[in-house]
């Protein structure tokens, strides 16, 4: 029989641009950070499972199990490390992967990673990479990168139902003024819709402050059984729900893509795995590597009725002080997307939440949803925990 988990311990660098810090340098500040907080030994420490993307190509360096498990000194333990590779989706993987690993029977600890550095390469080196997430041979090599793709992901929305581009930079304003009360965020700066819509265009309808920027960080979650969880901490943190879903990697495969139906079906398993409906969430950590996917996030996971997610985002609703507060972290979009931790980090967000140590972010509620998106909408990871 399934075994409940708990996570007992968190762990995230700052996000931004590291020029002196090495990519195993922030991934051994998150883990240590973790595993401190959730007071285990190394010897206790079962399995780990690292979600990272590209280092290949961002840090020419492969092998990134061996190299994290070394570096986090668990080599001379020999435990077993794997790295896990879903695009952007990555980090909600890896966690997953270490949620069956417990609910099995597998392993008691646990430690989830997700880890990337995308800034020693030049922006256009990194949109080349990032593109790889796509189709390369029908979509890459035809000049698709992903600012292309979620434009026309946008133009077919505005199209379909009068989203307008006022909507978009909405998204992006209440992001960056949740992010200017997260310490660890990218960007701490307020905007305004008109300073998003002077932005420079990027593939239009998106100018480049609807995009997420290239980010390095790193972020960690400790898992233990539910059952002995409080023998690590006093406010452990309970994962109800742990799903996944595919769908087309391709956007011209698709029947509508103004709806990420891998978004659409792991709610819905999430859902029914957890005993819970959308009117049970309180707050929601979603994927917004450009403010349309915002959009089509909070629609697709059931909150709002299709084509409506940008007008009760100008109507204040997904507010830090709404009635359901969308990316009180700041989201990928102010905090920063380093792809391969940006999962963990909206866990690790939701925790801090949940044990409420947000500071002047805090919201109130008692169950928390993070959903992590890999390319656009070929993989769709969605957790729920609740305290």
């Amino acid at each position: 029989m399934a075994r409940d988990v708990a996570i007992i311990g968190i762990g995230c660098t700052p996000f931004g641009e590291f020029w002196d810090r090495s990519f195993r340098d922030i991934f051994v500040e998150a883990g240590v950070a973790a595993i401190e907080d959730a007071g285990v030994q190394g010897e206790e420490i079962d399995e780990l499972f690292v979600g990272n993307m590209s280092a290949g190509r961002f840090v020419e360096q492969e092998h990134i199990s061996s190299l994290i498990a070394d570096y986090a000194g668990l080599a001379s333990l020999h435990t077993p490390s794997t790295r896990v590779e879903a695009a952007c989706a990555s980090g909600g993987l890896a966690l997953r992967m270490g949620v069956l690993a417990i609910a099995s029977g597998h392993a008691d600890i646990v430690v989830t990673a997700g880890v990337e550095k995308m800034t020693d390469v030049s922006a256009q080196a990194a949109t080349d990479m990032l593109t790889a997430a796509a189709d390369r041979e029908w979509e890459g090599f035809a000049g698709a990168t992903f600012p292309g793709l979620y434009a026309m992901i946008a133009r077919r929305h505005i199209h379909e139902y009068g989203t307008t581009s006022e909507q978009l930079a909405s998204v992006a304003v209440k992001n960056h003024h949740n992010a200017t009360m997260n310490p660890k965020a990218q960007y701490r700066n307020e905007l305004t819709v008109e300073a998003v819509l002077r932005s420079t265009m990027i593939a239009d309808p998106l100018h480049i402050l609807d995009c997420s920027p290239l980010t390095d960080g790193s972020a960690t979650v400790v898992l233990a059984p539910a059952e002995t969880a409080r023998k690590y901490t006093d406010t452990p943190i309970y994962i109800k729900a742990s799903a996944q879903a595919s769908d087309t990697i391709s956007l011209h495969d698709r029947a509508d893509i103004t709806t990420l139906d891998a978004t659409v079906s792991a709610a819905s398993r999430a859902y029914a795995m957890a005993g819970m409906t959308p009117a049970d969430i309180d707050f929601v950590e979603v994927h917004d590597c450009f403010t349309i996917a915002e959009i089509c996030a909070i629609e697709d996971l059931g909150f709002f009725e299709k084509g409506t997610g940008g007008k009760v985002t100008e109507e204040g609703i997904t507010a830090i002080d709404g009635d359901l507060p969308v990316n009180p972290s700041g989201g990928l979009k102010a905090c920063g997307h380093p792809v391969g931790a940006t999962g963990i980090k909206q866990v690790v967000e939701i925790a801090q939440q949940l044990r409420g140590e947000a500071g002047k972010r805090q919201v109130t509620g008692e169950v928390g949803m993070a959903h992590n998106v890999g390319g656009s909408g070929g993989t769709a990871v969605v957790h729920i925990l609740t305290r």
